[in-house]
């Protein structure tokens, strides 16, 4: 929606004071990248007045509904933080054994506060599994487990890294396959607005953009050093014309085709010990 808002306005070139009447901008629902934040900055900038600032706000339904808010102030980076808790809030980075995790440190969010939901209706096993107790609180009071991984920076500000349920090991390697989708979003080698996804369905991460990449390394593309790491860069890539989604138009995982991933020839025999 919001990249959809933004294409309307880059198309209204003749109306520069269309943002005239704005005050600020809260996006929420939905990821914000650093490019469509920097865009935004631009257009609403363009009949010579300051950006209008803009928001991002993050929360779950079962938070009623927006717990954290970082306003975006121009920074170069792939994507917006999700910032700090608003007041009456509180937010946790938990490894899987409720133990705070340090700054830096990719971890799970779990929300504390008055504004948690009860629980699902008529659901009590899901109920237990994702609010569970708070051992930061009084007694009885409880925690939601969010499912989202996060990492908190020096300054506080949490960063959002995807979905626990998308996280996974290959060759020893703990990789989270939304850093992998982050440099194809990226890339603006394309006229169209990329959009990627990374599965794992076995050892091998596949990446899915809508487009093919360029033949060589370039500064915009996952091979690149300066993108993915070796143990990140995909070991096989799908065009597709679109992406299939769900009833609710979000990208539907269990819909995208498999790839066909043949073994490469050549390279070395693992070591023999004797």
């Amino acid at each position: 929606m919001r990249a959809a808002f933004t294409q309307v306005m880059e198309a209204a070139a003749d109306r520069r004071d269309w943002a005239a009447s704005l005050r600020r901008v809260f996006c929420s629902g939905e990821a914000l990248t650093g490019a469509d934040a920097r865009r935004w900055s631009e257009l609403t900038s363009r009949s010579g007045q300051a950006p209008v600032p803009l928001h991002n706000l993050y929360g779950p339904t079962e938070a009623a509904v927006d717990v954290t808010y970082f306003p975006y102030e121009g920074a170069a980076e792939l994507a917006v933080p999700i910032g700090r808790p608003v007041w009456n809030t509180g937010l946790h980075v938990l490894d899987p054994f409720l133990r705070p995790v340090p700054d830096g440190v990719p971890g799970e969010l779990y929300l504390a506060g008055v504004q948690l939901a009860r629980g699902y209706h008529d659901r009590p096993g899901l109920t237990a599994e994702r609010f569970v107790a708070d051992p930061f609180g009084a007694p009885g009071e409880r925690m939601y487990r969010t499912g989202d991984l996060v990492r908190r920076r020096a300054d506080g500000a949490v960063e959002y890294l995807g979905r626990t349920d998308r996280q996974v090991k290959i060759r020893g390697n703990r990789v989270e396959l939304g850093e992998i989708e982050a440099p194809w979003r990226a890339c603006r080698a394309s006229p169209a607005p990329p959009w990627s996804s990374a599965t794992a369905p076995s050892s091998a991460t596949r990446s899915r953009p809508p487009a093919p990449p360029p033949p060589t390394p370039t500064p915009c593309t996952p091979r690149s050093p300066t993108r993915c790491r070796a143990t990140m860069v995909p070991s096989a890539v799908l065009a597709l014309a679109e992406l299939p989604l769900t009833p609710s138009g979000k990208l539907d995982q269990n819909a995208l085709p498999a790839p066909d991933v043949t073994a490469r020839a050549g390279g070395r025999a693992p070591p023999r010990r004797a």
